[in-house]
């Protein structure tokens, strides 16, 4: 099909219905229906059908089924450390060592952990959210703090490094894209995702500083001066099924139970990295690497339990599938990412956007072009990787037609996905930081979103800087 308007209206309707009706998953899809009834001529029916075979094409290509099936089995993961009680056992055992003894010691401690913990966003916030809450309530630090901490750190390190869920997620987009070698791309684009990296000295600044402004500080004075780690009439945004399940009944919560299969999960990403690159971590396969990664943990995980009498072989099994079947929304968001993605190759929604671009712009401003456009999709649909999906395919074309380097528009396009993912009140990651942390959703959003807001002010002019200089 020749470039045309039509090329951009599958994006531009699940846009628009994700604004509306904060529903992502039906907007993605229907984007994508729309794409595909215009590729069948007008013929809904016919479009219908190329829909749903698009999505099961996406289970073609082994990478996207790798990633896929690593972020469900996250939550299989994330249910063996709960139940085995060695989430409850690493708590105890900060606690009983009493490590920390200042107010900047516990917020330390958060950024620490949400700094060392980069291998899914979701389990960074579950991890920081339940280690530092009874800390921070005992130095009586607000819980808007403590959920912008787990937020701060969980998404902008994770974009940062590529061994990690994200990067892989990230470098099947960029194959697609003809990348030989994403995750050396993705390697060239960490100076210049400058939302991500001031994020995280600005949110270390605050926690070595004390020092906070607006909302955040109006939350922070409440809860030194009276106590109140909460606001009053605050309604704390708890649920078991994501702050975590309870350890089962009579164990002897142990820290190891937790930290052998984190370990184990981390140290599989390079190891994997380096064995799919034949001896180069860069040349590595990312969605092989986090398969095995995960397989690795779970497994580890399975056996620890089984033979030291934490759990049977049925119960493992059950809460495998538990666990499965609780992250199963994030890996139906990565059908449809994949399926959108694949849908603005087959319409050259890259090369149209770029064509006009090329005449209504001048190259310089395309990178704070981007990441101002990629923040305000994430920011109304809640998710940062179904903009990377549409984002990624028009902005690689963009870089070629224009002459602007690639590590520039890929920075652009993941910093903005994950500024607007930051600040978006429908955000993943936004809600399990304010559940993790026991807070009150809006007052999290609140609260973070000046800091969200400068931060990305800053990383708009030096795009707008880097853009006059490179082109």
């Amino acid at each position: 099909m020749d470039s045309s308007w039509f090329s951009i209206l599958p994006p531009l309707v699940a846009i628009v219905l994700a604004i509306w009706t904060r529903q992502v998953y039906i907007s993605l899809f229907l984007g994508i229906w729309i794409g595909w009834t215009v590729l069948a001529g007008g013929n809904p029916i016919q479009g219908l059908r190329e829909s749903l075979d698009a999505c099961i094409r996406v289970f073609q290509d082994e990478g996207n089924t790798k990633v896929i099936a690593f972020s469900a089995m996250v939550g299989a993961l994330i249910a063996f450390t709960q139940r085995s009680g060695g989430v409850q056992g690493f708590i105890q055992w900060i606690q009983d060592r009493n490590l920390i003894q200042t107010r900047r010691g516990a917020q330390l401690l958060s950024w620490l952990i949400g700094v060392g913990i980069f291998v899914e966003s979701s389990v960074t916030c579950l991890v920081n959210g339940s280690v530092c809450r009874p800390l921070f309530d005992r130095f009586r630090i607000s819980r808007e703090k403590l959920a912008y901490l787990c937020d701060a750190t969980s998404a902008p390190i994770c974009i940062l490094i590529p061994l990690n869920a994200w990067g892989a997620y990230v470098s099947g987009l960029l194959s697609n894209e003809g990348a030989s070698q994403p995750v050396q791309l993705m390697l060239q684009a960490i100076p210049f995702n400058f939302y991500a990296l001031i994020t995280l000295i600005v949110s270390f600044t605050l926690v070595m500083t004390g020092w906070d402004f607006g909302p955040m500080a109006r939350a922070e004075k409440r809860a030194q001066d009276r106590g109140e780690v909460l606001r009053h009439g605050a309604e704390p945004l708890v649920a078991k099924e994501i702050v975590g399940m309870e350890p089962k009944p009579g164990l002897i919560p142990r820290a190891h139970n937790f930290l052998v299969p984190l370990v184990v999960l981390v140290l599989m990403m390079p190891i994997g990295l380096f064995i799919t690159g034949k001896g180069h971590l860069t040349h590595g396969s990312g969605s092989t690497s986090v398969f095995w990664a995960v397989l690795a943990a779970t497994g580890i995980a399975a056996i620890m339990y089984r033979f030291s009498g934490i759990m049977k072989t049925k119960e493992l099994t059950d809460l495998f599938f538990k666990g499965f079947g609780g992250l199963i929304p994030l890996a139906l968001l990565m059908v449809l990412a994949f399926a959108m993605g694949d849908l603005a190759r087959q319409l050259h929604t890259g090369p149209f956007v770029a064509s006009l671009a090329t005449g209504l712009v001048h190259p310089s401003v395309v990178p704070a072009l981007l990441f101002i456009i990629a923040g305000f999709i994430a920011f109304s649909t809640g998710t940062s990787f179904g903009t990377f999906a549409i984002m990624i395919p028009i902005a690689i074309p963009m870089a070629h037609q224009m002459g602007i380097q690639n590590p520039i528009v890929v920075a652009a396009v993941l910093g903005g996905g994950v500024f607007g993912d930051h600040c978006s009140p429908i955000s993943d990651t936004t809600i399990i930081s304010s559940m993790a942390s026991a807070s009150d959703h809006i007052d999290h959003v609140n609260t973070q979103l000046p800091y969200a807001l400068s931060v990305a002010g800053i990383s708009a002019i030096l795009f707008l800087v880097t853009g006059l200089v490179t082109t």
